[in-house]
Parts: C-alpha cells; structure tokens; sequence
C-alpha cells in the first residue's frame, strides 16, 4: 500500500513525493537501502530488503565490500535488487544518532546516494527515512536534513536525469515528521 500526499516539482520538471508506504515495493529503478558500512542486512530496512527480495542481495554486499572496502557515508554501494521490482538497490551508511558530525553524514549518504543514481543513469530512486529506525536518528531532525539536501542537490543539477525521488516512509508518524518538514521547507518558500 502506498498513499501519495505531497508532491513537489522542480523548475526543471524533476519531482519529489512523500508517501506512506513500504519501499520493498516501490517500482522504481533503485531504491535506497539504510545500510551499515559493512552491509550486513540484518534487521530494519536492510533487514526487510533481503528478506522480500532473497538472499542473492546478501550475497552481493558482502562481494561488495570484499572488492572495494567498507561503504561511507559519501560513497554508497549499490547491488542488484533480487526479487524486489526496483532494478537497483543502492546502499547507503546513514549515521548512528551520537556517533558525531550526525547532519553532515546523513546529508553525505542522501547526496552520495543521488549522485551514485545519477553515475548509473537511473531516473527515479526511492528513500526511505535513513537513520531514524535502530540508528536513532531522531525524525524531525532527519526530515529537515534529507529534504534540504535533496532541494539542494536539484539546486546544484538542474539537469539532472532523475525525474523521481520518492521517500517512502513506513509508519504514520515518520511520514508526519516528512510531511511537516516538506510544507515548511518547499510550500513556505
């Protein structure tokens, strides 16, 4: 079930929504798993993620970071999506709520995130609200943070091929907290 609310177009034609939903189900060409640096999917969205689309997204990580190293904050890993109907699962380290510098991490995985969307030529990506689950990020403080820096990466790429960025949030009051930061920061302006 998804329900669609606020939905924001940007003056080169690139939308933002906020619905209410799961993401596992987003049918777009990635979507944005909230991933820790060594991308063992264990419980949360990551959790959630291999669980509904198999285990070859496990598997994958783990290859990921056997190649490459440990996933940053500015630089996501990105995997298949296995059964899931997103093409591409892009994984991003958003920051555990009292580790430091917690607003600049989570905006580095948010733009990190779009720019590695933007490198594999997607169009649309879905997000869900990174850090705010077992990392304890708390939720007003994210929505501000991730709609700023979304507003700000369209600012900075007005040409950019991403048409839909979709955050996708799962409970009531997440998607409340989304809401009202997205009446504020893009129907006051």
């Amino acid at each position: 079930m998804t329900t669609d609310n606020s939905v924001f177009l940007f003056k080169f034609g690139q939308k933002l929504e906020i619905v209410q939903g799961d993401l596992t189900e987003q049918k777009v060409d990635a979507i944005v798993n909230a991933a820790n640096e060594h991308l063992l999917h264990g419980g949360g969205v990551a959790g959630s993620i291999v669980l509904k689309g198999g285990d070859i997204i496990q598997r994958e990580s783990i290859d990921w970071v056997k190649n490459h190293g440990i996933v940053t904050h500015e630089n996501p890993a990105y995997t298949s999506a296995g059964r899931l109907p997103a093409r591409i699962i892009i994984h991003a380290v958003g920051p555990v709520w009292g580790s430091g510098n917690e607003d600049e991490k989570l905006s580095a995985a948010i733009n990190g995130s779009l720019m590695l969307a933007e490198r594999l030529n997607l169009n649309s990506i879905a997000f869900p609200a990174i850090s705010t689950g077992i990392f304890g990020f708390p939720k007003e403080r994210a929505a501000v943070i991730i709609l700023q820096t979304i507003r700000k990466y369209f600012s900075d790429n007005p040409s950019s091929q991403i048409y839909l960025v979709r955050l996708t949030l799962f409970d009531q009051v997440t998607y409340q907290n989304f809401s009202q930061a997205f009446n504020k920061i893009f129907l006051s302006s």
